[in-house]
């Protein structure tokens, strides 16, 4: 049931974007699982878009070390390249929703269409 969206993020480094959003989740503080692909070679699976008290947030795969703290696999190394992946993962998102939101109200269209015929038919 997932949406599926796609973007490429082409900033002032040689770094390309592919983001694939896996599923979207309207409830909780999860939003969403992403895959990014850079530069057709090297993917990160399991990238997690969340909602913090100031807004969205990318967070990377991590794992729970022995002293409790969760550490990153995978992460941008600087700052401008931690910028850049969270624009690209956030705009894969809205590009995502905005897709969603327009299959559901051709959905939505296509249904009252339909109800319409039918109580037209039965006068």
């Amino acid at each position: 049931m997932g949406k599926t969206a796609k973007t490429q993020n082409k900033g002032e480094s040689s770094l390309h974007y592919d983001v694939k959003i896996q599923s979207i989740r309207p409830e909780g503080t999860l939003r969403a699982t992403a895959t990014v692909n850079i530069n057709d070679a090297f993917a990160i699976r399991g990238v997690k878009l969340m909602e913090g008290s100031k807004g969205l947030f990318v967070s990377m795969p991590s794992y729970k070390a022995g002293n409790g703290e969760y550490k990153d696999i995978c992460f941008p190394c600087t700052s401008e390249s931690r910028k850049e992946f969270d624009k690209a993962v956030i705009g894969a998102y809205e590009q995502a929703l905005a897709q969603g939101n327009d299959q559901e109200q051709k959905e939505k269209a296509s249904e009252e269409a339909t109800q319409e015929n039918a109580q037209t038919m039965t006068l």
